[in-house]
C-alpha cells in the first residue's frame, strides 16, 4: 500500500472506530459485534505500525475506552483503568512472552527484586482468568464501608454509578476488615436473565438487548436504582487496585484473589495458576469448547504475570498493561477487505456470486471467501469491489457477509454486475420464473439454460458420489473433474461401468489405486432409498425430503406400500427393487406427491418433473441394468427401528466418537427425525463439544440435552 493510500486508509479507520466506539460507550447503541469492532481496530494498529509517520495522539490506539455519558455524575479514578492488549492464537502468545522476557532481562537487579533472583533461565508463571463479558466497574471503600461505584469511561474519567452497584447482591456494602481499598472487577448479566428480561420488553414494544453486556450496560446507567434491581446483575471482582497498610499487600496475582475472597468479594473460581505458556494454550483450549454451557457470556482468558514483583517493574504502555494479556477466542464477525467477487455455477445451473476476500481469521478458521446468494443480495448490501465488509461465521455455517463499512470508501470501488451468459460454457442465463398458485413470482437466482453445461454436469456427479449420496470412498471432487475430461463419465450410470483398464493409464492412477475405486465403486451399489434420493441431485429435494419420502413407504412382510396414497390406480401398487421405483414414481403427479407430510409445494413440482423426464427413467434404467440395489429394512429389524418414532432431535457441537452424519443415520433407522433448528416440538438436543446457540435456545425452551454419551445409550437401548 502505498503512503498516500495509507494515510486515507488509516483516517478513515479513526474515523470510523471513533464513531462506533461513540456507540457503545456513551448512546449504549452499539452497530456492530464487539469482534468486529476489534478487527477493524486491529487493522489500523497494523497500518499505524507498518506506517509511523501517521502516528497521532488521538488516534482510538492511543486511548482507552470513550467520554462517560453527560445524564451521570464524572469520576475522576485515583488509579488510571487500562486495559490488556489481545494476541489471537498460540503464536501470538509466544511472541508476547519473549517479548516479556527481553525487557526484564534489562531490568536492573536491584529493588523489587534481590541479587540474583533474575539470573539464569527465567521461568514465568502466570495467573489465567476467565475474560467475562460485561461492564468493568471500580469500587472504592473507606474504612470497610461501600462509599462509591464508577464505571470505567475513558480509563481517567468514569460515570458514578452507585445507586445502581448497591443493588447488586454479590457486592458487599462492608467488607470483613475495616481497610481502604479501590478494587476493580466486572458486572455482568446472565444468559437466563437476558432470556427474561427481553421477553418482557418485548411484550411492551420496546427495543430488545442484543447480548448480555449490552444489558448490563444498559441497566447499570439506569437513573432509576429500581430497574437495576430487578434485573438481577452480578459482578466477579478480580483485581486490587489500592489498599491500606492494615493489610500486607500479595505477593502474586493468585494471592490477590484469595484476598479478594476473603475481603468478602465475589470473585470467578475457574482461574488456574500455570507454569508456561504451553499450560496456558490447555485452559485456552479447555475453556474455548466450555464456554457456551456458562451461564455468563465469556470472550476469552486474561492471562497475567503472576508476581507482583514483575508486574510492578514492567509497569505499563500508554494504554496497557506489559504484564497481562487478553487471549481473544475466535471470533464469530471480523471486517475485511473483499477483493473481487466471481460466479460459481452449481449442479441446478443457478449462478452463485462468490466474495473473494483479504485473508482473515474468523471463528477458528481462516476464510477467502463467502458467499453472495444471489444478485438480489449484492444490491440489497450494495457490496462492491474494493469494500470494507463485516464477515459472519457461525459454528460450522458457511461465512457470508453481513454488512457494507461504507464509510470507508475510497471512491475506487467498483460495482459487480451479474454476467448475461455462463461463464463456463457461454450460454444464455435467466432469471428463472417460478409460479406459485394462481400467481407467478420471480426467482432471486440466475440461471445457466444448457442443461449439458459442464459445470452443472460437475456439480451433479460430485453430489452424486458424496457422503450423503453413494458415498464412493475415493471419488472424489478432482477426480469427478479428470474422469469429465476424459471422456469416460458424463452422467451418474457411466461410474458404474468403469473397469480398471479405463483407469491405469490416467495421471494420478496406478494399478493399485485403480482396483481400489472399481471396488469402491462396486461396494456403493447397495445403498437406502433416501441416499439414492438425495443423491439423484432433483432440484429441492435435499437429505430432509428424502427421508421423508422413504418414511412415507412402510413395512409390511419385506413388501412395501404407500401408506399415503389411497386412491385405486395405487391400492396394489408394492415396491421392492428400484424396478419398481422406475414405474410407479412416473405415475404421481404434484399433488399426490404433496400429501407427504412434511413435502411443500417446490419439492412436489420439482418430483412430478423429474420422474416425467424420460431421459431421467433412462438413467435409473441403466442403474438398475447395472447392479444398483435399493436396501430397505428387514422384517426382524422393524420395531427396533421405528423406537424413535415421533421423536425429533437437533445436533449441535463436535461429536468425538462419530460423525453428524453417522449420528442423523443413528436416529432415521430408529424412526426419529433430525431438524436443524430448536423449537418447542424438539424432544432431544444432542450436544457435543463447542455447541452453538442451538444449545442456548434448547436451555431457554427446556428442551432435554443430551451428551454424546446420553445418545449413543438411547440409540442403543430396546
Amino acid at each position: 500500500m502505498e503512503k498516500a493510500q495509507a494515510k486515507n486508509r488509516i483516517e478513515k479507520l479513526r474515523k470510523e472506530i471513533d464513531r462506533h466506539r461513540h456507540l457503545y460507550h456513551v448512546l449504549d447503541k452499539p452497530e456492530i459485534a464487539d469482534a468486529a469492532y476489534d478487527s477493524l481496530f486491529e487493522e489500523l494498529l497494523a497500518l499505524e505500525k507498518q506506517f509511523p509517520d501517521f502516528f497521532s495522539t488521538t488516534s482510538p490506539t492511543q486511548r482507552v475506552g470513550a467520554e462517560p455519558l453527560k445524564s451521570f455524575k464524572k469520576v475522576r479514578h485515583a488509579h488510571k483503568q487500562w486495559s490488556f492488549d489481545d494476541v489471537f492464537d498460540f503464536q501470538e502468545l509466544k511472541d508476547w512472552e519473549e517479548k516479556v522476557k527481553r525487557m526484564i532481562e534489562k531490568i536492573p537487579l536491584i529493588s523489587p527484586f534481590k541479587k540474583g533472583e533474575m539470573e539464569g533461565d527465567l521461568k514465568l508463571e502466570y495467573c489465567c482468568e476467565l475474560k467475562i463479558d460485561g461492564l468493568k466497574i471500580i469500587l472504592n471503600y473507606e474504612k470497610g464501608k461501600f462509599v462509591q461505584g464508577a464505571t470505567r469511561g475513558d480509563g481517567t474519567v468514569g460515570e458514578d454509578v452507585t445507586h445502581n452497584l448497591k443493588t447488586i447482591q454479590s457486592i458487599p456494602l462492608e467488607l470483613n476488615e475495616e481497610v481502604d481499598a479501590i478494587v476493580v472487577g466486572e458486572c455482568w448479566l446472565s444468559k437466563k436473565e437476558l432470556v427474561r428480561i427481553n421477553s418482557e420488553r418485548q411484550k411492551k414494544g420496546e427495543a430488545l438487548f442484543a447480548n448480555t453486556r449490552n444489558a448490563a450496560a444498559g441497566s447499570i446507567r439506569q437513573l432509576d436504582p429500581k430497574i437495576a434491581a430487578a434485573r438481577k446483575l452480578d459482578s466477579f471482582i478480580y483485581d486490587i487496585n489500592n489498599l491500606s497498610s492494615k493489610i500486607k499487600n500479595p505477593e502474586t496475582q493468585v494471592e490477590e484473589l484469595e484476598l479478594l475472597k476473603n475481603l468478602g468479594f465475589k470473585v470467578n473460581p475457574e482461574y488456574k495458576l500455570c507454569k508456561s505458556v504451553s499450560e496456558v494454550q490447555k485452559f485456552y483450549e479447555s475453556w474455548t469448547d466450555k464456554k457456551n454451557k456458562q451461564d455468563y457470556e465469556i470472550d476469552g482468558i486474561v492471562i497475567k504475570i503472576n508476581s507482583r514483583k514483575i508486574q510492578e517493574s514492567l509497569g505499563y504502555t500508554g494504554k496497557a498493561p506489559r504484564w497481562g494479556v487478553a487471549y481473544k477466542f475466535p471470533a464469530a464477525q471480523v471486517s475485511t477487505v473483499v477483493t473481487d467477487i466471481k460466479v460459481q455455477v452449481g449442479r441446478t445451473g443457478a449462478l452463485t456470486p462468490v466474495a473473494h476476500l483479504r485473508p482473515v481469521l474468523v471463528a477458528g478458521s481462516k476464510v477467502s471467501r463467502a458467499t453472495l446468494h444471489n444478485e438480489d443480495e449484492i444490491k440489497r448490501l450494495d457490496v462492491r469491489i474494493g469494500d470494507t465488509v463485516i464477515l459472519h461465521k457461525a459454528g460450522d455455517v458457511i461465512p457470508e457477509i453481513v454488512e457494507v463499512v461504507k464509510n470507508l470508501r475510497s471512491g475506487k470501488e467498483k460495482i459487480f454486475h451479474m454476467p448475461t451468459k455462463c461463464p463456463i460454457c457461454g450460454s444464455a442465463v435467466k432469471r428463472e420464473q417460478i409460479k406459485i398458485g394462481s400467481r407467478g413470482e420471480e426467482s432471486a437466482a440466475t440461471y445457466c439454460t444448457n442443461p449439458k453445461c459442464f459445470a452443472v454436469e460437475r456439480e451433479q456427479l460430485i453430489h452424486f458420489v458424496s457422503r450423503k449420496g453413494f458415498d464412493i470412498v475415493g471419488f472424489g471432487e478432482k477426480i469427478v473433474e479428470k474422469l469429465m475430461e476424459e471422456g469416460l463419465i458424463s452422467n451418474a450410470a457411466d461410474i458404474f461401468e468403469l473397469k480398471i483398464g479405463d483407469l491405469e493409464p490416467l495421471e494420478r492412477f496406478a494399478e493399485k489405486s485403480a482396483q481400489n475405486l472399481v471396488e469402491a465403486v462396486e461396494k456403493s451399489k447397495k445403498i437406502s432409498l433416501e441416499k439414492f434420493l438425495y443423491a439423484l441431485g432433483i432440484r429441492y429435494v435435499g437429505e430432509e425430503t428424502a427421508v421423508l419420502i422413504a418414511k412415507a413407504i412402510k413395512t409390511e412382510f419385506l413388501i412395501y406400500n404407500f401408506q399415503f396414497l389411497n386412491k385405486s390406480k395405487f391400492s396394489n401398487v408394492k415396491i421392492q427393487n428400484l424396478k419398481d421405483i422406475i414405474n410407479i414414481f412416473p405415475k404421481i403427479n404434484k399433488e399426490e406427491w404433496l400429501t407427504i407430510k412434511g413435502i411443500g409445494e417446490k419439492s412436489a413440482e420439482s418430483l412430478a418433473v423429474w420422474f416425467s423426464d424420460k431421459e431421467n427413467i433412462k438413467l435409473l434404467e441403466r442403474l438398475n441394468n447395472l447392479g444398483v440395489v435399493l436396501q430397505f429394512p428387514n422384517e426382524a429389524n422393524e420395531a427396533i427401528n421405528y423406537k424413535l418414532a415421533g421423536k425429533t432431535f437437533v445436533l449441535t457441537g463436535e461429536l468425538s466418537g462419530l460423525t453428524r452424519d453417522e449420528a442423523k443415520d443413528m436416529i432415521r433407522k430408529k424412526g426419529g427425525d433430525v431438524s436443524s433448528s430448536v423449537s418447542k416440538k424438539t424432544d432431544y438436543v444432542v450436544a457435543g463439544e463447542n455447541p452453538g446457540s442451538k444449545y442456548d435456545k434448547a436451555r431457554e425452551l427446556g428442551v432435554k440435552i443430551v451428551d454424546e454419551k446420553a445418545f449413543l445409550k438411547l440409540i442403543e437401548e430396546k
